[in-house]
């Protein structure tokens, strides 16, 4: 369940698909707001991504921008990013054509790869953490 009562008149209002809208910002703060106000399993799902981003590369740079948490390494520019779905949470890899193996979502942008995450899936922690490794490596996006 979401860390966020629904009746909480101060919570983050969701918008289309349950997505958490949550002022630009840099930082951890912003990032744990964001995950604290996914809609139900989702959040769970936030937080097991958040620790494994952490976990893979400490002192990982954070921000939300455009609804979204970014992560990133200083200098570099960003290298993931989270959205919430109605059935699903995206992660966006943003040189995930580069990864090995690749993730399996393809994008329009040739370099995006994604991993949609559904409620119940079986989610592999260290193939998450290797691709987390990897694209902390390569050319961030500037956003």
């Amino acid at each position: 369940m979401s860390d966020v009562s629904p009746d909480d008149k101060s919570a983050p209002r969701l918008l289309s698909g349950g997505n958490p809208q949550i002022a630009k910002g840099y930082g951890d703060a912003p990032v744990q707001a964001y995950i604290a106000a996914m809609p139900g399993w989702k959040s769970a799902v936030g937080r097991r991504i958040d620790a494994l981003v952490e976990q893979a590369l400490p002192g990982v740079a954070k921000a939300v921008k455009w609804n979204s948490p970014l992560y990133g390494v200083e200098g570099q520019g960003w290298f993931l990013s989270l959205h919430c779905f109605t059935k699903y949470v995206k992660v966006a890899f943003f040189r995930g054509a580069s990864l090995s193996p690749i993730p399996p979502g393809a994008s329009k942008q040739e370099e995006v790869r994604y991993l949609d995450i559904r409620e119940g899936d079986a989610f592999d922690d260290a193939q998450f953490v290797s691709w987390v490794e990897q694209a902390s490596r390569l050319p961030g996006e500037k956003l």
